[in-house]
């Protein structure tokens, strides 16, 4: 399947009748700066659709795409290290923890992206403890496949599905478009 339209609709930090239209959700989350708007921008195909940024933290809101008219795409802010004040990433902590956990939304699937040369870190191993408790549909994108030597590309993906079990893993790199049509199948599935 393939994505053929994507448009921007809002941003919000809290409840949003945008949130509550009847449209499925999926969820894109990861650490500050591993990609996600990169990720996104890859996978519509739309170069600036989601703002990036070499700063961590860029995102501060839930970002909302509509996808094919008939999906929501949201983008949360990254978690962990970002250039701000402890308040002001503890408020995006806040919203993330609201949205995935405690508001009436539900998401069809959460795509947790993760950095494929670092691997899960502390922060995402328990993002996806979080995300197992309260049952929901998990997908691991691991970008930046690209950056991986080829000798080392099969151990480290080995290693990668080890550290994050039973979830499906999905190699990726935004920047070479590797595995963005797996990942466009998985979500409009």
């Amino acid at each position: 399947m393939k994505i053929t339209s994507a448009k921007f609709v809002g941003g919000v930090t809290g409840t949003s009748e945008l949130l509550e239209s009847p449209i499925p959700q999926v969820a894109f989350i990861g650490r500050s700066n591993v990609g996600k708007s990169s990720v996104i921008n890859a996978l519509t195909g739309v170069k600036d659709l989601a703002r990036t940024s070499s700063f961590p933290g860029r995102t501060q809101q839930l970002n909302i795409f509509l996808i094919n008219h008939n999906l929501h795409l949201i983008d949360l802010p990254g978690y962990g290290y970002a250039k701000m004040s402890h308040e002001a990433r503890e408020k995006l902590q806040k919203l993330i923890f609201w949205y995935l956990f405690e508001s009436p939304y539900v998401q069809k699937k959460v795509v947790l992206i993760i950095d494929a040369l670092v691997g899960p870190t502390e922060d995402d191993l328990e993002t996806i403890k979080s995300l197992e408790e309260h049952e929901k549909d998990i997908v691991i994108v691991a970008n930046k496949v690209d950056k991986l030597k080829k000798s080392a590309y099969d151990e480290q993906i080995k290693e990668l599905q080890r550290l994050i079990g039973k979830h499906k893993l999905l190699p990726c790199s935004a920047e070479k478009k590797i595995g963005i049509d797996d990942l466009s199948n998985e979500i409009l599935k």
